[in-house]
């Protein structure tokens, strides 16, 4: 199983992070995190879908909004992907 695979129903993701429920459904709107749908529209959350939902409360701790909390999540992710393409550059030479 990957850690991008959607295993966790609602009610237990709410436990490991300490949320509401609502929250994680608001969050959801907001692009924060797009957790997977079965068949007949439950969500099921991954262990990715997880930390980042710890990544938001802590952002939500420092006083960001949901917008600045979107911005700086999208910059996380870039940087993530700048610095692995460099690491592929760099193993070429």
């Amino acid at each position: 199983m990957s850690r991008e695979s959607g295993v966790f129903a609602i009610s237990v993701v709410a436990e490991m992070v300490a949320m509401p429920a609502q929250n994680l459904r608001v969050y959801e709107r907001h692009g924060l995190v797009a957790p997977e749908r079965t068949d007949g529209g439950t969500r099921r959350y991954s262990r990715a879908d997880v930390e980042r939902l710890h990544r938001v409360r802590e952002l939500l701790a420092e006083g960001l909004n949901l917008a600045g909390i979107a911005r700086v999540v999208a910059l996380e992710e870039e940087v993530r992907r700048l610095r692995s393409r460099l690491a592929e550059l760099d193993a070429r030479r």
